[in-house]
């Protein structure tokens, strides 16, 4: 009785369309970037955690960045690859991350250029568009993860 369940519920899972990928819109501008900027660093600052935020465009181009006192250095070229990732594969780099962790298949993403499988990468979506990303690193993922959607949700 499972084994039928099974297969109808694989039937009616691939027969689905596949659903149209978030289009990319107009660049971010500047002034949102740098209002971006300042929302996860008082997150950042609230959490007493030092990160690097860094601001593409919808090209995957840096914006803005912003390297909070004490951050290690290390962190501005992650935080920009972050965002990169996630403006150039329309999705959050926590995605690439949970793919690694279930292993399998997914592990060719260690391979695929411009993907870095780890938390803290989150497109910045306006109007159902996406204009760029945001990357913040510094401290744990989950934590990069948090400052950045802080962020995204005081828009």
């Amino acid at each position: 009785m499972r084994l039928g369940s099974l297969l109808v519920a694989m039937l009616v899972v691939t027969s689905m369309p596949a659903q149209e990928p978030m289009p990319y819109g107009p660049p971010i501008t500047l002034e949102h970037a740098r209002k971006l900027i300042i929302a996860a660093e008082e997150e950042a600052k609230k959490q007493q955690w030092p990160v690097v935020i860094a601001i593409v465009d919808s090209g995957a181009h840096l914006v803005a960045l912003a390297r909070m006192d004490n951050t290690q250095l290390g962190s501005v070229e992650v935080a920009m690859m972050k965002a990169r990732c996630s403006a150039l594969f329309r999705r959050p780099t926590k995605v690439f991350e949970d793919g690694l962790i279930a292993g399998g298949a997914n592990n060719r993403v260690l391979k695929a250029p411009e993907v870095l499988p780890i938390e803290g990468g989150i497109p910045i979506v306006v109007d159902g568009k996406i204009i760029g990303a945001i990357g913040v690193s510094g401290v744990k993922p989950s934590e990069d993860g948090q400052v950045a959607q802080a962020a995204l949700n005081a828009k």
